[in-house]
């Protein structure tokens, strides 16, 4: 159930982003990947676990980084490190006591979902800049 919720809320988030203009800026998509990559640190702080909050924060920097790439270079890494971090989500390698059960599927099914959504935001605005040439 948590990854169907997953999907449908990124479809919503991603509609009404779309609806309302926010996904017109470049840096809708990646500030989403930061926040979403920066949830596994807060679960490690709720948790109060040093352990894990150490490799999760790693991670999130990772994240973070391929989040300002895509900003800078392309949204193809914004696409890219989303489909990443679901399946980062899949298999979560660490231990975090703070991590709520249902997580992990929800996030996969919200990154799945919201890069899909940007994967096909990216071809409409291509096929439109085709269309003007």
């Amino acid at each position: 159930m948590e990854y169907a919720i997953g999907v449908v809320l990124a479809l919503a988030v991603s509609l009404l982003a779309r609806w309302v203009g926010f996904d017109r800026d470049r840096s809708f998509y990646p500030t989403i990947l930061i926040v979403i990559a920066s949830y596994y640190v807060l679960f490690a702080v709720m948790g109060g676990s040093l352990q894990a909050l150490l490799p999760e924060a790693a991670v999130f920097g990772g994240f973070l980084l391929l989040a300002i790439g895509g900003y800078k270079l392309s949204p193809w890494i914004v696409v890219l490190a989303l489909l990443g971090h679901g399946l980062f989500d899949g298999f979560h390698p660490f231990d975090n006591p703070g991590l709520p059960t249902w997580w992990p599927g929800f996030c996969l099914g919200y990154d799945l979902a919201a890069a899909g959504f940007l994967s096909w935001n990216i071809q409409q605005a291509r096929g439109r800049r085709l269309r003007m040439e």
